[in-house]
């Protein structure tokens, strides 16, 4: 069972896609023309690089990022 990891989900004006990348797997990551297609093709990413560790016998990754929120207080 793959682990629940965080995904950061940003548009790239470079690459004109949206990104979803995972901290917690190091050059884990994938792209769409929206958001929803983004997250459709890193869930993909996800299993096919946790497969690919348990395949070559490397540990995979606990999930430990956690994104740091801040307060914003309206004037």
């Amino acid at each position: 069972m793959t682990p629940h990891y965080h995904i950061n989900l940003f548009w790239s004006a470079e690459d004109e896609s949206w990104i979803a990348d995972v901290p917690d797997l190091k050059h884990c990551s994938a792209h769409g023309a929206t958001p929803e297609q983004a997250a459709a093709e890193i869930a993909i990413a996800i299993e096919a690089f946790v497969e690919s560790l348990e395949a070559d016998g490397v540990p995979v990754p606990e999930p430990r990022y956690r994104p740091a929120y801040q307060s914003v207080r309206a004037a």
